[in-house]
């Protein structure tokens, strides 16, 4: 994990970037992303005559491609873009390719610390992970569901092993797709494999899969379940004992089980399911009446509901609370612990705990103008574009990265500006 006591978290306020004057010098400008630390802002740039490259902080990196994409900051601050030359993609690294390049590539993905850097690439029509500029040994014809263990050191997908044309109903209906863990696909084949889970440790890797055109199950390291269902969501492993959890669905509602049964009480949905850091609970997205959803911890959901949407959930660090956004209607809100804060917004964005759980903070957006909100309280303005926020080691203050004025700032405020 990145330890953000690193950070500058000297309170007050610094102008980093003038980007008002970018759109003067680059042919255009796509949207901006901001370093963690907020100590840099880029942004990816075209310079004519389909020469792409990025700017960082206003300095262009020296490469030029025919074309940058989905420009990242890793949890340790280095910038990563996709880029493209001569129809090849391939990873660029704080200004640096990769040695290798792909037919396409995507979905770049960073472990825990940042340390280790991955994306989804696709070569002669065959697929699969590339980890630090290594693609596996072993590609497949089709791979989806990409996962990258919090420590990066195993990666994992939805690969088809068995080839079978698109009219081909019979050999798909025998089962032609499996999980591959660094490269190497598991012994057995499904009809269908989705929304892969790798295990705190790494050591694990657990799926949905479809093992008749009626028949869904939860497969651990390559061993189905010994139960079926109608329907499964993606499994979850409980960090302290690496129990497989994974909603369920049983005579037309849903709930939690494991593999020796059922753990809940029946919803209409349940889905997103979660761990505290500590594994003592258990929390999932539910539907306890028709059109109504909330959070249920332990099996027990929440009294406050929204009619449009429930999400972006997680627990504080010490397992007690739970914070997410609501949606009723076209109105975002945010909840913690059930109660439901007085703000109402265009666009809400995962709440963020302070450590030990004392405070939460959000980005929200109303009427085009963004700002922060800390336990409901907002900071009063707004401005033209905000990252979510980031608390200090001792939850004291908050880090904002915001662009106002033409200006990208970086600010450090007490909690209790937040009253």
């Amino acid at each position: 994990m990145v330890d953000v006591g690193l950070w500058n978290w000297e309170p007050g306020e610094r102008v980093v970037s003038d980007v008002s004057g970018w759109a003067d010098r680059f042919e255009w400008v796509e949207e901006f992303c901001v370093s963690p630390d907020g100590e840099r802002i880029a942004a990816v740039v075209n310079k004519g005559d389909l020469q792409f490259t990025v700017c960082v902080n206003g300095e262009a990196w020296e490469g030029d491609y025919d074309r940058v994409w989905h420009p990242k900051y890793s949890p340790d601050g280095r910038l990563t873009a996709l880029a493209t030359e001569m129809a090849e993609w391939t990873l660029v690294v704080e200004g640096e390719a990769w040695e290798g390049s792909y037919a396409y590539a995507w979905g770049t993905k960073f472990s825990e610390n940042g340390q280790v850097i991955a994306c989804a690439v696709q070569q002669d029509g065959m697929y699969g992970w590339a980890v630090d500029g290594k693609p596996w040994e072993t590609m497949y014809e089709a791979a989806t569901d990409f996962e990258l263990s919090s420590d990066g050191k195993t990666t994992a997908a939805a690969v088809q092993t068995v080839s079978f044309g698109q009219a081909d109903i019979f050999t798909f209906q025998k089962g032609g797709y499996s999980c591959a863990v660094n490269g190497k696909a598991w012994d057995d084949n499904f009809v269908n494999i989705f929304h892969l889970s790798i295990s705190p440790d790494g050591a694990h890797v657990a799926a949905e899969a479809r093992t008749s055109l009626y028949d869904y199950t939860i497969v651990l390291d390559g061993k189905p379940w010994g139960k079926s269902y109608p329907c499964v969501w993606k499994p979850v492993f409980n960090p302290s004992t690496g129990e497989v959890t994974a909603p369920v669905r049983i005579a037309g509602k849903w709930t939690m089980a494991n593999e020796a049964g059922p753990l809940w009480q029946p919803f209409f949905n349940c889905w997103h399911a979660f761990y505290s850091q500590d594994g003592a609970h258990l929390a999932a997205l539910v539907a306890p009446e028709y059109g109504r959803w909330t959070i249920a911890v332990d099996g027990k959901p929440w009294r406050s509901t929204f009619s449009s949407y429930v999400g972006e959930a997680s627990f504080s660090s010490d397992g007690e609370l739970v914070a997410c956004l609501g949606k009723d209607g076209d109105v975002w809100k945010i909840a913690v612990q059930g109660q439901i804060w007085p703000g109402k917004y265009d666009m809400a964005w995962k709440p963020v705990f302070s450590p030990g759980g004392a405070h939460v903070a959000a980005k929200v957006e109303r009427g085009g103008k963004y700002t922060v909100v800390v336990d409901g309280n907002e900071l009063p303005g707004g401005f033209d574009q905000c990252w979510e926020p980031a608390f200090s080691p001792d939850g004291r203050f908050l880090l904002i990265r915001a662009v106002e004025g033409g200006k990208y700032v970086r600010r450090v405020l007490p909690i209790t500006d937040f009253k």
